[in-house]
């Protein structure tokens, strides 16, 4: 129980990474706040989650959501011990065919939506607490298709840096969480047919030393890591989960 009596948020917490995320945390004794903007997925999400949740149907790139998402959870539980700003999108396009649209959903979601994300909690943070930055290795290698998603997720290794220089002094541990390919539905949003995710799975695949996709749950054992205080001495990191991807 090594989240007993603490409270998480999680932005993201109704599919995928996040959701794992949310149930780890909760089998580890923390109660759970978490934040989507799909009904239909929140709602199983809050099922699968069971009692001691907080759901917020939301959008990160709405200030007022995101006010919500604080003041429900304080009013539940009185407090925030971890964060984990985990909402995001891909959607792949050459850099020839990106237009204003494309760019602006991807970086205000995944930048503008993490900075506020953490902006928001940090009145809300007890001391100790600590945010974890879900950003990717996209953001450390080039991929055809790629150039707007990981430029933010870039960014978000950078924020992990400069959010710990700005909340350490106030007892905030602040770390980045770098997932490879792993098997979630981001994969089903990204706007492309079957047989393109297909052939972009099995051209991954080749990139990866341990010759598979990573699993939701294994990136949620690195998120609790991150999240207790087994890493009470580990502030602005990339604790990076591909495989080796990026790596080797």
């Amino acid at each position: 129980m090594k989240l007993k009596d603490k409270v998480a948020v999680i932005t993201g917490g109704n599919s995928g990474i996040g959701l794992s995320i949310a149930q780890e945390f909760k089998a580890e004794g923390a109660k759970v706040a978490i934040l989507g903007r799909n009904k239909t997925t929140l709602e199983a999400a809050a099922q699968a989650l069971g009692e001691g949740t907080v759901v917020v149907q939301g959008d990160v790139t709405q200030s007022a959501d995101i006010e919500k998402l604080y003041r429900e959870t304080v009013e539940a539980f009185g407090k925030i011990d971890v964060l984990v700003a985990n909402a995001g999108v891909a959607k792949p396009r050459p850099c020839t065919e990106v237009d204003e649209a494309n760019f602006d959903e991807t970086a205000d979601i995944n930048f503008k939506g993490t900075f506020f994300t953490v902006q928001g909690a940090i009145p809300h943070l007890k001391k100790g607490a600590s945010v974890i930055l879900i950003g990717s290795i996209a953001g450390q290698i080039g991929h055809p298709g790629m150039s707007v998603y990981s430029a933010t997720k870039a960014a978000i290794r950078s924020l992990a840096r400069s959010f710990s220089a700005e909340l350490l002094p106030m007892g905030i541990r602040v770390n980045n969480l770098s997932p490879g390919p792993i098997k979630t539905p981001i994969f089903d949003k990204m706007g492309l047919s079957k047989e393109e995710i297909d052939a972009f799975g099995s051209q991954i695949m080749t990139q990866v030393p341990m010759a598979r996709f990573g699993e939701s749950h294994e990136m949620a054992k690195a998120a609790l890591f991150l999240a207790s205080s087994d890493s009470s001495f580990v502030a602005g990191i990339d604790l990076v989960a591909d495989g080796g991807m990026s790596q080797i």
